[in-house]
């Protein structure tokens, strides 16, 4: 009973990590919706004008085979938009069978009843899949994504959410092609969504600041009275500092001109970028992969993990072999700043008595190495650090 206990499965404590599985689909069916709502939106308001435009011009007289130019005009227009519809049709169910998927995919963690079970095995591995696909694609890694997701089925459960781009980049090309990128996802996502964020002037911003860069003062100067002045009430200063970016040169030293002027803003518009991405998409700030891993490493963690009487490994008076994973050479670092997980439960060894330098065994344990150390029954030699003790000043442990 007491085995099963401690295999026993709770599915809600996983659900924890998984919220996004569920989130992302719903997001972008939510955003495939308002596409559709403004297509819609737009034709019907152009095909009713124009319908009632060309009623009124026959009406009065017009032509019948301008007439029929306009009905031929309005019949394209709206075969146009069942084109569009179909394809973002098919979008959406393409959207609503991942999210069957992983709803099932979750509801089958509820079946199964333990840890040692098989299913549980098979589950964790299309999970595991998931982490580092999701790890792989906010670290850029698009060539090890598509290696990485090798089996069809285990795309429904870790699906490319949207559009992420890698801005930071020295190649001029791509520094030219990469902000209107930018900006059409912006217009299509942020805006619909109501997000208020100050991606879309960052953007505007940098354009201004490379047509600077290229002398191009009379279109910099458009340019921002264009798209720069609307936010005056939001980024005042940023845009004071813009304006006297006229009279800086590239190559001035002067702050804060440098600093407007300096490739480090391609690194700073791609952190913004994907932040306000994820924000659209409820995607969490961090890698799900480190949440994963750090509550692991906690949950393992003691105090006795960065010891330096740890093991024989690190001691060579320690009669003791660590056999745990935080005690390995592979996790011990990554472990050595985490917190310290809550246990509701603890493991003592059976009769505990407490050495003079403070660490607690099983008596039973003690005698053992003793023994074997070669001792008298007169000392007692410690099993971790090896030290050695009267055996007249061990005293006995009562747990309360």
């Amino acid at each position: 009973m007491a085995e099963f206990t401690t295999t026993k499965l709770n599915a809600e404590s996983h659900l924890l990590l998984d919220q996004p599985l569920l989130r992302l689909p719903h997001e972008l069916a939510r955003k495939n919706f308002k596409t559709v709502q403004k297509h819609f939106e737009r034709e019907r308001d152009v095909v009713l004008s124009s319908l009632k435009s060309t009623a009124n011009a026959s009406l009065a007289g017009q032509d019948s085979s301008q007439t029929l130019n306009s009905l031929d005009g309005m019949i394209n227009r709206m075969q146009g938009l069942k084109r569009k519809m179909e394809s973002l049709h098919d979008e959406e169910k393409v959207l609503h069978q991942h999210s069957r998927k992983r709803i099932q995919h979750l509801q089958d963690l509820y079946d199964i009843p333990s840890l040692a079970d098989v299913k549980y095995d098979e589950w964790s591995r299309i999970r595991l899949n998931r982490l580092l696909v999701d790890y792989l694609l906010r670290s850029g890694c698009l060539r090890s994504v598509s290696q990485d997701r090798g089996e069809p089925e285990e795309e429904e459960y870790s699906g490319v959410p949207g559009l992420v781009f890698g801005a930071s980049t020295d190649d001029e090309e791509d520094q030219r092609t990469i902000i209107p990128s930018m900006l059409s996802v912006t217009a299509s996502e942020c805006l619909h969504e109501g997000v208020q964020n100050n991606l879309e002037f960052e953007l505007r911003l940098q354009q201004y600041i490379e047509l600077r860069r290229n002398g191009r003062l009379l279109d910099a100067r458009q340019h921002a009275q264009k798209y720069i002045a609307p936010h005056t009430d939001t980024h005042l200063s940023e845009i004071h500092r813009a304006a006297g970016l006229l009279a800086y040169p590239p190559n001035t030293q002067a702050e804060p001109y440098k600093t407007m002027y300096s490739q480090s803003r391609w690194d700073f518009l791609a952190t913004l970028f994907v932040k306000t991405h994820n924000e659209l998409f409820s995607l969490p700030a961090r890698p799900l992969l480190h949440i994963a891993l750090s509550a692991g490493l906690s949950a393992l963690k003691t105090p006795a993990c960065h010891s330096k009487f740890a093991s024989s490994s690190s001691n060579a008076s320690s009669s003791t072999t660590s056999v745990c994973p935080i005690c390995s050479t592979e996790l011990k670092d990554l472990a050595r700043n985490l917190p310290y997980a809550h246990h509701t439960k603890s493991n003592v060894e059976s009769d505990p008595i407490v050495l003079p330098n403070g660490r607690v065994y099983g008596r039973e344990r003690v005698l053992q190495v003793s023994a074997k150390a070669g001792l008298d029954d007169g000392r007692v030699k410690d099993p971790t650090t090896g030290d050695i003790f009267e055996a007249s000043k061990i005293r006995k442990v009562y747990i309360s």
